[in-house]
């Protein structure tokens, strides 16, 4: 499937998301997964991601949250900021696709985005080294229910 590009990433990802999350072991081997939302909200030249939802892995059940901070550095694209201020990678979708990465001590995450249409897109990340070696795929699906924002 082609990508579908994003001029203006505010607009696009303003709104509510429906957020399904799969974890799984370079072997295969399915190691959990997260349901629930995904808001996005723009404010000035910058756009909050805040995701809230039930997280299942291994014997752990239970809510879990995340927030993260696109700071805005052009129409498409953004430096995206862990909640405590620190840079996580920047992206660019103004092709629909985009790939970088991000390393954490001596494991290596490396991102892959993909835009699929209007209220569609993923990311899968990559993730090796001596403390992990897995995959965690991101599917997004604009909320209908909710309307948008952007």
């Amino acid at each position: 499937m082609d990508a579908y590009p994003v001029a203006d990433l505010a607009g696009y990802l303003s709104g509510r998301w429906r957020l399904d999350r799969e974890i799984v072991a370079a072997s295969g081997e399915p190691l959990g997964r997260f349901g629930g939302t995904c808001d996005f909200d723009a404010a000035g030249d910058e756009i909050v991601q805040r995701e809230r939802g039930v997280l299942d892995f291994g014997a752990h059940r239970g809510e879990a949250t995340r927030e993260l901070r696109f700071r805005l550095t052009g129409p498409g694209t953004a430096d995206v900021h862990f909640d405590h201020g620190g840079f996580f990678h920047a992206v660019d979708l103004t092709s629909g696709t985009w790939l970088a990465t991000h390393p954490c001590a001596e494991d290596l995450y490396r991102v892959e985005y993909r835009v699929l249409g209007a209220d569609h897109w993923r990311h899968e990340w990559t993730v090796r080294g001596p403390a992990k070696d897995h995959v965690i795929s991101s599917a997004f699906r604009r909320d209908q229910r909710v309307p948008s924002t952007g």
